[in-house]
């Protein structure tokens, strides 16, 4: 290379050298201004027939990730260890149209948990967890079709009226199961059958109602009791007062006679 060459290219190198530092700076920049999205470990998202998924399955969570994408549609929680629903877990998710969070170990749902999916949430998925006794109020509002199906379920009043407020899973409904009953002899039985045949609400309103006769009836057992025992009481003091009587001179007794007259009428 001669010299005139080197000359030349020394301009060169020198704009490419200038160049690429610029372009370093810019994504350095761009990567401050836009950090890259920082998931929970064993969640990623994806997009499947212009949906955005948002899967988080068997990735040990034990609580509801914060950090979901905002715009997704479908969310997997499924097969993890997550034990409530607190209130507002989903209020960023506006979009969201599938809900899975079948098998964790879900006991409590909070009231207002699905609060804000009421829109757009057409399929939530509570199989196979922990829940006993949920209030129909947790899912107000919701028009998803809901399974419910292989939880420990409490059978009474409760859950009939959470089962007759929300849209069932067709082919869920016969693992609704009743592992505990207020009544002994539904355990074990699909819930569905049992309310075919039983009113279970109005069961309940009955037991009260007669634990209510039977409180009534108690104290009014008392009050009559108490009422004779008094009477009784009175009675047994005016004898005594008139054989005591009996016992004094004529003209004292009378005197007295006619005042204990008085005093008992």
């Amino acid at each position: 290379m001669t010299a005139a060459q080197g000359v030349l290219l020394r301009p060169i190198t020198m704009g490419l050298l200038l160049q690429s530092l610029f372009l370093l700076f810019l994504l350095l920049l761009g990567s401050c201004l836009h950090p890259a999205a920082a998931f929970p470990k064993g969640c990623y998202p994806s997009e499947e027939e212009g949906l955005k998924i948002f899967r988080c399955s068997n990735a040990q969570l034990t609580e509801v990730p914060r950090d979901i994408p905002n715009d997704t549609n479908k969310l997997y929680l499924d097969f993890n260890q997550i034990p409530f629903l607190p209130r507002d877990a989903f209020r960023d998710l506006p979009l969201l149209l599938e809900l899975d969070l079948s098998h964790n170990a879900i006991a409590r749902i909070e009231t207002g948990a699905f609060q804000g999916l009421a829109e757009h949430l057409h399929s939530l998925d509570l199989s196979s967890n922990r829940l006993v006794s949920v209030s129909k109020d947790t899912f107000s509002n919701l028009k998803a079709k809901v399974n419910l199906s292989h939880n420990p379920w409490l059978c009474d009043c409760r859950l009939q009226e959470l089962i007759r407020a929300v849209e069932l899973v067709a082919e869920s409904s016969g693992s609704i199961v009743c592992d505990s009953s207020t009544q002994e002899e539904h355990v074990g039985k699909a819930f569905l059958q049992v309310i075919a045949d039983t009113d279970l609400c109005n069961v309940y309103k009955k037991t009260t109602d007669i634990a209510m006769l039977v409180t009534m009836f108690g104290w009014f057992a008392m009050v009559i009791s108490y009422l004779v025992y008094y009477v009784r009481q009175n009675q047994e003091d005016a004898r005594r007062h008139l054989e005591y009587l009996k016992s004094l001179p004529s003209k004292q007794r009378r005197s007295e006679e006619s005042s204990t007259i008085s005093t008992v009428v």
